[in-house]
């Protein structure tokens, strides 16, 4: 055994995950010598970030959104988390309202309620989108608890959240209230990767292999889940947490995710320098890229290509 990986979750174990689990029962971990944990916010009721466990050292790896790698960069009280692998190569994830809201477009959300995950550039990302399309982006931002902001445009607590569509908007579908979706790109927000994984930096050496094996094992997981959306799913029902014994569900949720995992070349996790120096140009250009100070930052501090690393992967 090479060493061992703790990789922390961003949502409990969901069909973004499952190359990880159909790389671990296909024994491909364990052939490359890596004893591979995943631990899911679900153990804290998500007090604590995935990026903040591999920060303070409690964990290796962290599934989260590109815009935290920017975050860890420009926090002068955190390392600066490094993405080594993209799970996704296009943005499966949307702005979404009931579909029997009177909210057809974006600017319609102006003085309605948007449930945030408070995420660092999230609420600013939200209000641009409102803006280009003609909105003020006078939305009213609430910060329910995070494993439960899903429900709140079924509940009625909030006119609109962020889901993924192969996931909270299938299970909306199924259960009866589709989604109305506003995809990131349509309004012309420049979207980074998400997600994707974060290493500490003190890690990026990879003196002895370990990580390295572990993202090679991990890529022919997600190579085979794309390839088999069925066994992916059988993969990751045996799991512990919501909506995993419902094997319908995920099979069709891994199908429609299948199509992303992986580059048009047929590689998994690899990052295009454009979509990363893209996203920083925009969040400077419209003044959300800030120190937490509040002063603007321009991009011209902020070198795109420290964000990520495609090294790591074979």
């Amino acid at each position: 055994m090479t060493g061992s990986v703790t990789v922390a979750l961003d949502w409990t174990p969901n069909t973004n995950h499952v190359g990880f689990y159909l790389a671990r029962e296909a024994g491909h971990y364990e052939a490359a010598g890596v004893d591979a944990s995943f631990l899911s916010p679900a153990v804290d009721d998500y007090e604590t970030t995935p990026a903040k466990r591999v920060a303070a050292g409690d964990a290796d790896l962290a599934v989260a959104p590109s815009e935290s790698a920017i975050s860890y960069h420009t926090h002068p009280a955190y390392p600066s988390l490094t993405a080594v692998a993209a799970l996704c190569q296009r943005d499966t994830s949307a702005i979404a309202v009931l579909e029997s809201s009177d909210v057809e477009r974006p600017r319609a959300l102006d003085g309605r309620t948007y449930a945030s995950y408070d995420a660092r550039f999230e609420d600013d990302i939200v209000r641009h989108l409102v803006q280009n399309d003609g909105g003020e982006g006078d939305v009213d931002i609430v910060t329910p608890p995070k494993l439960g902001i899903p429900n709140t445009i079924v509940d009625g607590s909030a006119d609109a959240t962020w889901v993924f569509e192969p996931w909270e908007g299938l299970l909306a579908e199924r259960a009866g209230h589709a989604l109305r979706t506003f995809g990131l790109d349509e309004y012309d927000v420049p979207y980074g990767y998400t997600p994707v994984l974060l290493a500490h930096p003190d890690a990026l050496a990879d003196p002895d292999g370990t990580l390295a094996s572990f993202l090679d094992a991990t890529a022919r997981g997600y190579r085979e889940a794309a390839a088999d959306p069925e066994r992916a799913a059988d993969a990751l029902s045996g799991e512990d947490g919501p909506n995993l014994d419902d094997h319908e569900f995920l099979v069709e949720s891994a199908r429609r995710l299948s199509g992303a995992f992986l580059t048009e070349d047929g590689e998994w996790g690899r990052m295009a320098h454009e979509r990363w120096a893209t996203f920083v140009d925009w969040l400077a250009k419209n003044e959300i890229l800030r120190t937490l100070d509040g002063d603007h930052l321009p991009a011209s501090e902020l070198d795109a290509g420290t964000l990520y690393t495609n090294d790591l992967l074979g």
